[in-house]
């Protein structure tokens, strides 16, 4: 990978880095209503970066936006979800990196010749079981619902919201890897380079591009609760 484009990729992650630094301290000095907000908006800002930070002391910290419009609202479902998205698939990568006989399991070599395949769905299913727990700290409190009925509500918000989330996701790393970086250098970036985690970035920012008409749909539906 070029020297200029691991700089740009570095300045970015660092940059994303700190406000997510800044956001977590906040959070702490304005503790959020819905706990596992505490989690999402640190989380939001690895790939949102100031974005995340305009948005949160917007609309998220508390106090700051009692009464949200519909498109905010939903907003913060997609980044309610892509949180465990996120984390899910830091985790995902990271162990498929270091212990890559792990792949085995979800596929590669037998089903998919391309390792990276195997990994998105080792990043699918860690992802869902995450996406699963933030959703039901977030319906069951709002619901009153006891831990069976809080699980199955929060299948059914998540299962749809993160499946666009990975699809917008996946798309676009698709793209960059194969259609752009491994065409243009010859190779495809790995967990170990910050050219890896900056295409991530990107790749984040398209699944909440697709996820938020989903979400739409699940708030209007009654499925998803507004935030």
């Amino acid at each position: 990978m070029p020297t200029w484009l691991v700089a740009v990729s570095a300045a970015s992650l660092l940059l994303a880095g700190g406000c997510a630094a800044w956001i977590a301290l906040d959070v702490r000095r304005h503790p959020q209503h819905m706990g596992v907000m505490t989690v999402v908006w640190p989380v939001t800002a690895l790939f949102g970066s100031l974005a995340a930070v305009w948005f949160y002391r917007r609309h998220g910290r508390t106090g700051a936006d009692d009464d949200p419009s519909m498109a905010v609202s939903v907003s913060k479902g997609a980044l309610h979800c892509g949180a465990g998205c996120t984390l899910g698939d830091i985790v995902a990568e990271t162990t498929a990196f270091l212990v890559p006989g792990i792949l085995v399991a979800f596929g590669y070599p037998g089903v998919f010749g391309e390792p990276m395949f195997a990994v998105w769905v080792f990043d699918f299913v860690l992802a869902f079981a995450l996406g699963i727990v933030f959703q039901y700290f977030a319906i069951a409190p709002m619901r009153g619902l006891g831990v069976r009925d809080g699980i199955v509500a929060a299948v059914k918000a998540d299962a749809l919201s993160l499946t666009a989330w990975q699809v917008g996701m996946y798309g676009l790393m698709a793209v960059t890897v194969f259609g752009i970086l491994r065409p243009a250098y010859g190779e495809v970036p790995q967990p170990n380079s910050p050219v890896f985690w900056f295409a991530m970035q990107w790749a984040m920012l398209a699944g909440f591009a697709t996820a938020f008409p989903m979400n739409w749909w699940l708030v209007r539906r009654g499925i998803k609760e507004r935030m």
